[in-house]
């Protein structure tokens, strides 16, 4: 890893000298599992394996999925079904896939809030925060498009309702809709394209997975304190690191099976509690469901794609300035993916010279609303755009994007931070070997 002094892998035997000259994967391999990582990681540190596991068991089960899966709208449900009455299995595969999204999200909401805390974002990880939302979105289409496939009601109604949101965009709206369905309308044109890029994303996802992870090894990981690793030798930086390898590989092993546990319980005993029973009903397009909902990890932003109306100030605004070219829909739109790109821009708006939220007061408040806007969120979403929904959906929209537009850059002007340890290496002593007999050294944070 560049910049932290550590052992690299030198090959011994003729066989290892012979293979490292032409091919240097070992040395690869060797210099990734042993990477020097900050000692003082937590529990918040486990979700990047559950998030390699959960994409290596969508790409394995989806492969066998497809072996059995016909695209065209006459045979996709009946398809489905066979996989689930007839296949050797195949009610557990799909399942495990099925679930498996589910779990997808999980660790990617918990990775990301995770990094928004600690301050991940803030350089040198610019760019590998960067990387991550743009994984985050490939999740969204890829999760968005394996809905359609089962060809159910909400699949069908799903797709209806999203695409739509293409054609409000003035001027090139309707074709880029056109363009994406195919045809007029959801049809079976859709299904193939829809099909093919499920099949297709995930491998980009890997590739992406990879650059990310190639990025955090450039510029080490970030830890709780916020506090670099020391690089002025090789023994300084080993006072603040351990191998990954076994150290957090094993920890995060264990995570994992924890988590696994929980997993399977829900595969095997309660599979279908996070699907919608119409989509066990086939797609029919003369039949509208009461009430279209999406999967459980698109409602945040669902609802905020809803809030916006055109009976709110700011829409109104907004179709006033652009002559009307701007109306409700398409201001949803905007906001919906806004919501998305405040957080990818967070280490431009984050102004604060403290890198973690361990040590920033009141930011520890304004996060945790930020949490529980979230969830708040994601409750509107799942309820009937009606009544006190609406205005529910519409103040926490605006908390959410007050929050990174003007509370983060506020915080860094207004906030006095509390002191930080010097180093990763006085922060471990201090909360996990307090009866070592050392002291703390405390530097206080830039004013």
């Amino acid at each position: 890893m560049a910049g932290i002094p550590h052992d690299h892998y030198e090959p011994t035997s003729r066989g290892e000298k012979w293979l490292h000259k032409r091919l240097p994967i070992v040395g690869l391999l060797y210099d990734t599992i042993m990477i020097p990582t900050p000692k003082n990681l937590n529990w918040m540190w486990i979700w990047g394996i559950v998030l390699t596991f959960c994409l290596a068991l969508q790409i394995i089960t989806g492969i066998v999925l497809v072996m059995h899966y016909t695209p065209h709208v006459d045979y996709a449900f009946a398809s489905v079904e066979h996989i689930m009455r007839n296949v050797n299995g195949g009610h557990f595969i799909r399942y495990l896939h099925m679930n498996g999204a589910s779990l997808f999200f999980v660790a990617v909401y918990a990775h990301i809030f995770r990094g928004l805390y600690y301050g991940s974002y803030k350089a040198p990880r610019e760019i590998t925060w960067i990387i991550g939302m743009l994984i985050y979105l490939m999740m969204m289409g890829t999760a968005f498009m394996g809905y359609v496939l089962p060809w159910g009601q909400m699949s069908f109604w799903g797709a209806t309702v999203i695409t739509g949101l293409f054609g409000a965009i003035p001027f090139i709206g309707e074709p880029i809709q056109t363009w994406l369905l195919g045809g007029p309308a959801v049809d079976n044109a859709t299904l193939n394209r829809f099909f093919s890029l499920h099949y297709l994303l995930p491998f980009i996802i890997a590739a992406l997975v990879a650059v990310h992870i190639w990025a955090f090894h450039t510029t080490g990981n970030n830890n709780p304190t916020g506090v670099e690793v020391r690089r002025t030798s090789k023994s300084e930086a080993a006072k603040d690191t351990v191998p990954f390898w076994p150290y957090f590989v094993i920890k995060d092993l264990f995570a994992l099976a924890i988590i696994l546990i929980v997993f399977f319980a829900i595969v095997g005993f309660m599979p279908n509690y996070l699907g919608h029973p119409d989509n066990y009903i086939e797609a029919d397009a003369l039949v509208t469901p009461s009430h279209i909902v999406p999967e459980w990890y698109f409602l945040p932003f669902y609802a905020i794609l809803r809030a916006f109306t055109a009976d709110v100030w700011v829409v109104m605004a907004a179709s006033w300035i652009t002559g009307g070219i701007v109306d409700a829909k398409f201001f949803g739109v905007l906001a919906m993916f806004g919501a998305i790109a405040v957080m990818a821009l967070a280490p431009w708006l984050d102004t604060s010279s403290v890198r973690s939220g361990r040590y920033r007061p009141m930011f520890k408040w304004w996060f945790a609303l930020l949490v529980l806007d979230f969830f708040v969120l994601m409750w509107a979403g799942a309820m009937p755009a009606e009544g006190i929904y609406g205005v529910i959906s519409l103040i926490a929209s605006a908390y959410w994007f007050a929050y990174f537009l003007i509370i983060l850059p506020l915080l860094g002007v207004i906030e006095k931070p509390l002191p930080q340890p010097a180093t990763i290496e006085e922060d471990f002593a201090a909360h996990y070997a307090p009866n070592t007999g050392g002291t703390q050294t405390i530097v206080k944070p830039a004013e």
